[in-house]
């Protein structure tokens, strides 16, 4: 009875209110619990140690309620190359403080590439069509949460959208209010825990690794510079400084190398056998197949490299044997001569 649970959550939320107001001063009127979420961070995201860290000492200030009262309690850009798990960061936040992935507000903003999309946010100007009904790609319960939970809002992907879109945000980022141009309605982020991810110099980092990898700096043993100073120039050539200035922080993600293999390999393992439980099933691997699985790994791809070998080499085998062998549980996966075979245990 989904009314008798929002009456029943407005009530405790109207009481908190009133506790907060009137009574004992409480540790803080969020419910969710940083080190809980990031157990699920640390489980589920590998090579970025620094980023991981900013990450839990950001939900501690604000589980602790002491942030300014008219800005959004966080605003935090996340600058790396793809599959190194940004966006990944920001829907297990969600999912550890609203119980799903898609508890946030994920604006895709390379859909936003032209400067008359920016209406898409704020809704149309006065005397355009659509002006007086308001409408925006915002989803208004995400975005303010409620008094135990803060809402989420991802800008994904913000390097491909419009500088006129761009610059819709400025006064979001600084006050925690995006008022519509039409003047009859405003959008409070001052509950809100606001991301953006890009991959604005990723591209010329890569090109510089492999320079040096080709050239005579590495035969010297010289130092191949800072990847995060080549990313974050490539930053300050694409924004504005007004915008810069109003990030909480800007994280630095580190591509994938070989050495994160094994991890990458045993979380899709585990989602792989979190969903063959609904089957009653199990999947392990043998050493032969996990070597496979690693061989020709991209770096320019991160996680979603792995992702594609487990949906394109491995899930079509268990597939096959799941069906021809409902009443099995357990499988061994193996390589024999580099194709994957699936033999089954019944337990």
């Amino acid at each position: 009875m989904p009314f008798i649970n929002e009456r029943l959550e407005a009530n405790r939320e109207t009481n908190d209110k009133n506790r907060a107001a009137s009574g004992p001063v409480r540790a803080s009127r969020f419910r969710f619990e940083p080190e809980a979420v990031m157990v699920r961070l640390r489980a589920n995201i590998v090579g970025q140690d620094e980023a991981l860290t900013a990450m839990e000492s950001m939900l501690v200030r604000v589980k602790a309620d002491i942030g300014e009262d008219n800005r959004p309690l966080a605003v935090h850009l996340f600058l790396g190359p793809t599959g190194v798990g940004k966006t990944e960061t920001v829907r297990l936040i969600a999912e550890a403080i609203h119980g799903h992935r898609d508890g946030l507000c994920r604006i895709d903003m390379n859909t936003l590439a032209q400067e008359h999309y920016s209406a898409a946010l704020t809704g149309a100007p006065p005397g355009y069509v659509g002006s007086k009904e308001g409408h925006s790609l915002f989803d208004l319960d995400k975005v303010q949460g409620s008094f135990s939970k803060p809402g989420i809002v991802l800008f994904d992907e913000i390097e491909k959208a419009s500088k006129e879109v761009v610059r819709t945000l400025l006064n979001v980022l600084d006050t925690g209010r995006l008022v519509f141009p039409s003047g009859n309605r405003e959008i409070d982020f001052r509950n809100t825990l606001i991301f953006m991810t890009s991959n604005a110099g990723a591209l010329d980092a890569e090109a510089h690794h492999h320079r040096y990898q080709r050239g005579w700096r590495r035969w010297l043993g010289l130092s191949p510079g800072s990847g995060e100073t080549i990313r974050d120039a490539a930053l300050r050539r694409h924004f504005d400084p007004e915008f810069l200035n109003r990030i909480d922080q800007i994280l630095n993600y580190n591509t994938l190398t070989d050495n994160w293999l094994d991890a990458l390999l045993d979380i899709e393992l585990a989602g792989l056998n979190k969903r063959l439980a609904r089957k009653k099933a199990e999947l392990t691997l043998s050493e032969n197949l996990r070597r496979e699985l690693c061989r020709g790994y991209d770096s320019r791809y991160g996680a979603r490299e792995m992702l594609r070998a487990f949906r394109q080499r491995l899930e079509p085998a268990v597939a096959r044997a799941l069906l021809a062998h409902p009443e099995s549980q357990r499988f061994e996966a193996d390589v024999i001569k580099h194709a994957v075979s699936v033999r089954q245990y019944v337990e």
